[in-house]
């Protein structure tokens, strides 16, 4: 077996100044808002996963099922040396599509990318020992601006799957895949997962589960600005709203100040207030059309080669070459 490696873009200290930028520009706009990443610390991720085994929570299960039936035509498809996958995290969907590549087709490298260096290495690690022919070369960075530091060489399959796509709004999304296609070479993939449009009474409960998991979920993002920032939020003191927007079909978590509070956070020397009632948006997660999907996708210069969903239509797997 070939030790993997870990190639760093992305240091603590990288980190800390993208959240100090974040936190200063959402808690001083109208209305207030956080990016959705901040909520993943040790504990953010270890309630994440929690929330995808609730059985309200449909889009994990939705996609895994999805992909343990079609994977095998995706590799047939696909035909790639290389793997990467942005957000690996943990990796577990990818164990699907590495065994189904290397049984189908010439794959010779997985290439995860994350936030996360400890994640990231413990997951590198595992996929080694369970793949002993595969390269294993993980990238710390953010996917969101630091997609040119993806190694290239080889026919390449970039895969963002888990629905992410979503947390980006319309311009986000536009050139996060105009940035996907620049990094692809003529003919290379990019296989995208995605969540689609459903019954809002299936929908808003999978962000708004009865055991109130999502909700400490949404709260721990104030967690994080306290630990990281120096921040005096009472998480405790913000209630959880999770909405349907019918208009740009994406679900909204808020957090809803229940009382007047002055939070201080105190390395950015700022001082917030909120008066009872108020709200700030913590994440959009939107949902899909397929022909909405291929759309952006084709604006990005992609050409959509196969889609799949679920018996349900709640789901989509998207396969897409750069022209």
């Amino acid at each position: 077996m070939t030790a993997p490696t870990l190639e760093i873009h992305l240091s603590d200290d990288d980190l800390t100044s993208a959240l100090r930028a974040d936190a200063r520009h959402g808690l001083t706009a109208d209305p207030k808002w956080l990016p959705p990443k901040w909520f993943y610390d040790a504990r953010g991720s270890e309630l994440f996963e929690r929330i995808t085994e609730l059985p309200e929570y449909y889009p994990t299960r939705t996609e895994r099922a999805l992909l343990e039936r079609v994977v095998g035509e995706i590799a047939r498809v696909a035909q790639a040396e290389v793997l990467v996958e942005l957000g690996a995290g943990s990796a577990v969907k990818t164990r699907l599509l590495l065994s189904a590549l290397t049984a189908e087709g010439p794959l010779k490298t997985y290439v995860p990318q994350d936030v996360s260096s400890s994640a990231l290495r413990a997951a590198a690690d595992e996929i080694a020992a369970e793949f002993p022919g595969l390269a294993v070369h993980g990238v710390v960075s953010d996917f969101t601006d630091t997609l040119h530091n993806l190694p290239g060489g080889g026919r390449r399959m970039i895969a963002f799957l888990g629905g992410t796509i979503g947390n980006l709004v319309p311009a986000e999304r536009a050139e996060f895949l105009g940035s996907i296609y620049q990094v692809l070479e003529p003919g290379e993939q990019l296989l995208l997962g995605a969540g689609l449009v459903i019954d809002p009474a299936v929908l808003v409960p999978a962000y708004d589960d009865a055991a109130g998991v999502t909700a400490e979920f949404n709260r721990n993002v104030l967690h994080v600005l306290n630990s990281r920032l120096d921040a005096d939020f009472a998480p405790d003191k913000f209630e959880h709203i999770a909405l349907w927007d019918a208009e740009h079909e994406w679900i909204e978590m808020r957090l809803a100040a229940t009382e007047d509070m002055t939070v201080h956070v105190r390395n950015l020397d700022l001082t917030v207030r909120f008066a009872a009632g108020e709200q700030m948006r913590t994440e959009i997660s939107a949902k899909f059309r397929v022909d909405g999907l291929s759309t952006e996708l084709d604006a990005a210069g992609f050409r959509t080669e196969r889609v799949w969903t679920d018996p349900d239509d709640r789901f989509a797997l998207v396969l897409a070459a750069r022209e």
